[in-house]
């Protein structure tokens, strides 16, 4: 077996450092290494990477990737976490994926073009103040309500909020279900009524965030997969949110 990377992979290797050399601008460093989130020197690289097809390459072409291998992707990593570009949130790393496995084909067109061009990135919808690491424990419900679900409950330590454009939002729909079984997975524009973002300064100087819901009315459109199956696909997401990290990690 042949563990070199092949010629093709070496060109894309120094297309993208000669790229990260140019456009990771000493703003951008300021702004990542500042642990707040995207502010707009980061937007800017982001849309200059996702224009090249960077942010998201191993998609389809009609979603805005390149096809490309798992190699390629982790190739690109490697170089923008080793020149400190900003780090890609929730949006190509979690919801992108998982939008591509069970998301309708209404969904995809929607939500994907925009995350793979970098103009829109999303929150993890997760963490509760009762709920952590067990997402079966996830208490803000969801109620039908004629084409909407109206969204009560809180969420906590809920990082990009205060950026990003949607939330990639745990929902419980169904409470008299099994815990693991009564869960629904949304996306929510983060803009939506009802939604109040209060800040969270860790001591290691990192910005998250408590989200309050509020009667917040979400389409029913925007459930991603079946309903009550909610549990099975964030497990799936933070899957593919775990292999992304690991192309952020150089070889020493």
């Amino acid at each position: 077996m042949d563990f070199y990377f092949t010629e093709e992979q070496e060109r894309l290797r120094d297309e993208v450092r000669s790229f990260l050399k140019k456009e990771v601008t000493p703003g951008v460093v300021k702004e990542t290494e500042s642990r707040l989130g995207l502010g707009p020197h980061s937007w800017e690289f982001m849309r200059k990477a996702g224009a090249r097809g960077w942010l998201c390459p191993t998609w389809p072409k009609q979603y805005g990737g390149l096809e490309a291998s798992n190699i390629d992707k982790l190739i690109i990593q490697d170089e923008m976490a080793y020149h400190e570009a900003m780090e890609v949130w929730a949006g190509a790393r979690m919801a992108g994926p998982t939008i591509l496995l069970f998301g309708t084909d209404e969904q995809k067109r929607e939500y994907l073009p925009p995350i793979a061009r970098g103009e829109v990135d999303y929150a993890a919808g997760l963490s509760e103040p009762d709920a952590g690491s067990d997402l079966g424990a996830i208490k803000l419900h969801a109620v039908e309500d004629g084409d909407d679900y109206v969204l009560n409950g809180q969420k906590l330590f809920n990082t990009a909020c205060h950026f990003a454009q949607y939330h990639w939002l745990g929902a419980r729909t169904d409470l008299d279900a099994p815990k693991h079984r009564g869960l629904s997975l949304f996306v929510v524009d983060l803009k939506s009524p009802g939604i109040t973002i209060r800040p969270i300064q860790t001591l290691g100087g990192w910005r998250t965030n408590e989200v309050f819901y509020d009667n917040v009315r979400v389409p029913k459109k925007n459930m991603v997969g079946d309903k009550n199956r909610g549990f099975y696909y964030l497990a799936i997401s933070l899957d593919f949110d775990r292999v992304a990290t690991t192309g952020n990690m150089r070889r020493s």
